[in-house]
């Protein structure tokens, strides 16, 4: 039986991709050091050498060096020969600088990977591994990636692509948002919505616990409550939206969660998945955005999933036909796609 194997990767030496992975699998420590220290915040101020970005930010200048040298090799930052200074350009400001910015991105990834030896004993055992039994930088981190995803888009664009969403919310609206982590999405819908009320809902009580300090912090007591619970025992409905923002992959049961989000939605009530943009087939995900998401998915995702009962993965990179088939078996008659860019794709589902 012959095989034909499909090359999906740009062309290049093979030793030249296991060099660049390397060095960009040890850079990301140097971009969470890079955040946690200042290093970007302060060099998005103007072109600087090395001893001048270390007195300000208290820092040793012989790592400061080294550092700068490394993060303008690796394109992250920009390097003066003829000045021997460094500075960071508006787009890496925006990406670095920010603290809503990528390096949450990174912090999560490192995290991640502090549980290699449980993951590894996983592809022996088939066991998963919760959640909560990663270390807090997965919390932190998602938390601070989610700020950078959703700020802009959620209420710019999620919400108005959602059949008649945005007028209730205006009017007043009843939300529960499930596996809401550090509420991040819950406090942009509040903000933005003032007429509305905000459930939110985790099964995590660190992440509970948080959740709590950020809604008091945001003066947003009065339209939030934070709950604990799994989503498919949460109450308080019916409910007129009910989000899950890159949660229903994450389920081990997703088919027991949509079942009771359809009984505590309302009958003319509409839910937001939101998901991991992913294709129709396996070759359709062999992409960059694809790579980072399977890599994900085998520390995060599947494990999660795994740990729960019913023993379903959808994975990170799952696409819309495990999903439609999820809602459909739950009983909903509508899902499609309201929105979609490059990394999330939004799926509006409705009884009808």
């Amino acid at each position: 039986m012959s095989h034909t194997w499909q090359r999906e990767v740009p062309e290049q030496g093979f030793t030249q991709r296991i060099i660049g992975d390397l060095g960009a699998a040890l850079a990301a420590g140097g971009v969470v050091i890079g955040d946690r220290l200042g290093l970007y915040r302060t060099l998005a101020a103007g072109p600087m050498r090395p001893l001048e970005l270390a007195q300000q930010t208290g820092t040793a200048a012989r790592y400061v060096e080294e550092w700068l040298r490394g993060q303008a090799a690796g394109g992250y930052v920009e390097y003066d020969p003829s000045t021997q200074e460094y500075r960071l350009t508006p787009e890496q400001a925006q990406a670095l600088a920010d603290p809503a910015g990528i390096p949450g991105a990174f912090a999560l990834v490192l995290g991640a990977l502090l549980a290699q030896p449980r993951v590894e004993a996983a592809f022996r055992t088939g066991e998963g591994i919760g959640w909560h039994e990663h270390d807090r930088q997965v919390f932190d981190g998602w938390a601070r990636l989610q700020e950078s995803l959703y700020a802009s888009a959620l209420v710019l664009d999620w919400l108005p692509a959602l059949h008649g969403v945005t007028a209730k919310l205006r009017r007043g609206a009843t939300v529960a948002d499930i596996a809401c982590g550090h509420v991040v999405a819950t406090i942009l819908m509040a903000k933005a919505y003032p007429a509305s009320r905000f459930v939110a809902f985790d099964n995590h009580p660190d992440s509970v616990a948080t959740a709590r300090a950020r809604v008091e912090a945001a003066g947003l007591t009065d339209r939030i409550t934070v709950t604990e619970s799994w989503g498919q025992t949460f109450g308080g409905g019916p409910y007129d939206l009910v989000t899950t923002f890159d949660a229903l992959h994450d389920q081990g049961d997703p088919v027991g969660l949509a079942r009771h989000i359809h009984d505590q939605l309302a009958a003319d009530g509409t839910w937001m998945i939101v998901e991991p943009a992913a294709g129709a087939s396996v070759r359709e995900n062999l992409t960059p955005i694809g790579r980072l998401y399977y890599a994900l998915s085998i520390y995060l995702c599947v494990p999660n999933a795994l740990a729960q009962e019913g023993g379903h993965s959808l994975g990170a990179q799952a696409g819309e036909e495990p999903i439609r088939r999820v809602v459909a078996t739950a009983g909903f008659g509508h899902l499609r796609t309201a929105s979609r860019t490059e990394l999330t794709v939004v799926y509006e589902v409705r009884h009808a």
